[in-house]
């Protein structure tokens, strides 16, 4: 149990590595929930370290980004362990004995899904047939206390599947459109399935909060993450088409973006269904109330992607091709945030405050953050354009900060130094640092460790100093190779966990404990 007091109960000073589990080694051709997932917590402990980071742990749709989510409140069943479901009685070892042969150092979602997918459904037909009748009495109590979004999201995968994975706009009218009937007509028709999509969301839960509370135990708390919108296409929405902005022909009327930043000189266009702010104030944000309890169920600790939209947020028409021409609007975020602390009690909340701001924008973000105490983040990669003065320097920093050698949108700190940094940026970071650049990110490591910031955190990629093949994500990009990088197995060894723990100790950020 940790041992602090005062404002520091939420944040104190700690550190921590970002790792999203399709990245961990394994058999299976995507990161897992087993054993593997396991020894990275070990890992982490060994290291002295106090935070796993993630990413949306969703089940993916379109371009395999977790950040494009079939679900707000679902797991994603490709991480479920088969080997688990072994221990569990649910598969049999023989099931496990041929695998194709997988590429070990990324994922190759396709053939991965197709495995994994024809495993689960081998170890529901199983469970359906031999499991005792403790096992089936909590999974019914699973389906019945998750009911609330379970029931919805269950049929909607069932109904994908039926539609060939289409999108829910391009379903029949009336099942589109969630009438009544069609509802009831669907949900006897399809029963087998929705109950089979059930029991992947049950094993998922029953996996992840294994692994969580052995983290937890270990020390570890798990950050996860929020992504503020989701997707056109999920369960969220066709559930709750009356809480977006849609048109008659049950498609968005206006979508989400950024406009032009020093990611992409057109903006990113998003995508997303906007939000009717007016009418979830109505009922009291239930919505987003239960997918923050939701989401601390998952996690010790809440990311939320792109914050500044709970201020201010870019809508693009619907039928724009890039994101130039939008414009701001104003959300509901300090009555929201005002909401969940009445319903949840205090969260702790990590802001991404990252992006260009106006010194309006800027003035009324840092307001949002101050009145919930939710720190924001500083990037070291972004700090060195000459300017002293620049904020993702160090010394410019606040308590009240999480320092980040980089993160899943950004190049490795090795492919940042190598790849994409300017030859100016790079002459700054070492005159900066006082280094020649040949150990940079774990440089970047020290200097994150080092500094006032009550968080520090870094990838797997740069304890590995890894190059730009490694980058997880290139934002305004889909597709290949994005999201695809895993960890080599035994990448991660005692070596690391030493260098990593003796900067920790240095710079005092190993946990007290009682």
């Amino acid at each position: 149990m940790f041992c602090e007091s005062g404002d520091q109960m939420r944040f104190p000073r700690r550190s921590g590595v970002l790792l999203h589990p399709t990245s961990l080694p394994g058999r299976f051709g995507i990161g897992d929930l087993g054993e593997e997932a396991y020894r990275f917590v070990d890992f982490l402990a060994a290291a002295g370290q106090s935070y796993w980071q993630v990413l949306p742990l969703s089940p993916t749709g379109y371009g395999d980004s977790p950040y494009q989510a079939l679900s707000a409140f679902a797991g994603n069943p490709l991480l479920i362990s088969p080997e688990v479901l072994v221990q569990a009685g649910d598969l049999m070892p023989e099931d496990l004995a041929e695998l194709p042969a997988f590429p070990t150092g990324r994922v190759d979602f396709g053939r991965a899904m197709d495995h994994k997918l024809r495993l689960l459904e081998r170890a529901y037909v199983r469970f359906q047939a031999q499991a005792p009748a403790a096992r089936r009495q909590v999974f019914a109590r699973f389906c019945s206390e998750q009911g609330a979004w379970l029931d919805d999201f269950a049929l909607f995968m069932a109904l994908k599947e039926a539609h060939e994975l289409r999108p829910w706009c391009e379903w029949e009218r009336d099942i589109a459109a969630r009438e009544p009937a069609a509802l009831a007509h669907w949900r006897e028709v399809l029963a087998p399935k929705v109950v089979g999509q059930m029991w992947r969301q049950w094993c998922f839960f029953e996996q992840w909060l294994a692994l969580k509370r052995y983290a937890n135990g270990r020390g570890i708390r798990i950050i996860g993450d929020i992504p503020i919108f989701v997707s056109g296409d999920s369960s969220d929405v066709w559930a709750n088409q009356h809480l977006f902005h849609f048109g008659a022909d049950l498609r968005p009327t206006v979508v989400s973006g950024v406009p032009p930043d020093y990611f992409s000189a057109t903006g990113q266009l998003w995508g997303h269904p906007l939000y009717r702010w007016e009418v979830m104030a109505h009922d009291g944000y239930a919505w987003w109330i239960a997918r923050f309890r939701m989401a601390m169920t998952q996690a010790d600790v809440l990311r939320i992607d792109h914050f500044r939209g709970f201020y201010n947020y870019w809508e693009v028409p619907a039928s724009e091709e890039t994101a130039v021409r939008g414009r701001w609007l104003y959300a509901s975020g300090a009555d929201l945030f005002r909401t969940t602390t009445r319903a949840l009690g205090e969260v702790a909340i990590i802001a991404e405050d990252l992006g260009d701001f106006d010194e309006a924008s800027r003035a009324g973000v840092d307001a949002l953050q101050a009145e919930f105490g939710y720190p924001g983040m500083k990037v070291l990669q972004f700090g060195f354009d000459g300017d002293p003065a620049n904020p993702f320097l160090p010394h410019n920093y606040r308590r009240d900060t999480v320092a980040y050698t980089g993160t899943h949108d950004n190049d490795t700190a090795v492919g940042w130094y190598q790849t994409t940094a300017s030859e100016a940026a790079r002459d700054y970071a070492r005159r900066y640092l006082g280094c020649d650049g040949s150990d940079i990110a774990w440089d970047l490591i020290r200097l994150a460790w080092a500094s006032v910031a009550h968080t520090a955190l870094t990838t797997a990629q740069d304890l590995l100093s890894l190059g730009h093949e490694a980058r997880m994500n290139t934002p305004g990009t889909c597709g290949v190779p994005n999201w695809c990088w895993r960890l080599e197995p035994g990448a991660l060894h005692d070596g690391i966990a030493a260098r990593l723990r003796e900067l920790t100790y240095l710079y005092g950020r190993l946990p007290r404990l009682l």
